[in-house]
């Protein structure tokens, strides 16, 4: 075997990657998520590593542009400790209502609804360990200034970036000019993971 290559012993089955644990009121928010016809939530396993990369910041400074109805914002308070902060805003204020009647009771967690672009053009506040951006602010408007927001050695995570058979080609045309842009940045250190819904993770250098 060489550096370049892996080997799968024959008769082995696929690699599970579903997440071995959940947060507790995923399964409330996945019901409030079907009442109301929203289908636009992270994809569990995206969910897994969002608790995961919010675990390795203890006491961190966290930002989810996108609410929707708190998916990915209870996998992010899943993996926080008690001394970590998360902000998470949503343009649509009866979405993100679904999240606060879920998760609001927790103190480590700050809901804004507010257009994400209104919200990266005013916000002075010190800047973020984590920021995930699943709305289009942030992702395919006001990147500079989401990428602005990420503490030195901070992560920038992105997720639907895999093709789409429904995807128009001005949208295939969007996220190839997004992932140039990310991929060409000085100070950050980018990887593409071809999983989930097809994902983008970049690191500020502490340089």
């Amino acid at each position: 075997m060489t550096g370049t290559e892996s080997e799968v012993p024959d008769g082995a089955g696929a690699f599970d990657d579903t997440p071995a644990s959940r947060p507790e009121r995923l399964a409330a928010l996945r019901d409030a998520a079907r009442a109301a016809g929203f289908e636009m939530s992270c994809d569990e396993r995206t969910g897994s590593l969002l608790a995961t990369l919010a675990a390795a910041q203890p006491g961190g400074r966290i930002l989810e542009l996108g609410t929707g109805v708190g998916e990915g914002t209870a996998w992010l308070l899943d993996g926080m400790d008690v001394k970590a902060h998360l902000i998470t805003v949503e343009l649509d204020h009866a979405v993100q209502d679904v999240a606060r009647r879920e998760l609001g009771a927790d103190p480590r967690v700050s809901f804004v609804a507010e257009d994400g672009g209104v919200w990266l053009e005013t916000y002075d506040g010190p800047p973020f360990d984590l920021v995930f951006a699943d709305t289009w602010p942030g992702k395919f408007t006001h990147l500079d200034r989401a990428l602005d927001l990420v503490a030195p050695g901070g992560t920038y995570l992105i997720d639907d970036l895999a093709p789409r058979p429904d995807w128009p080609e001005s949208h295939r045309a969007a996220v190839d000019d997004l992932l140039r842009t990310v991929e060409g940045l000085d100070g950050f250190r980018t990887t593409r993971l071809d999983w989930s819904s097809g994902l983008l993770i970049a690191v500020r250098s502490t340089a």
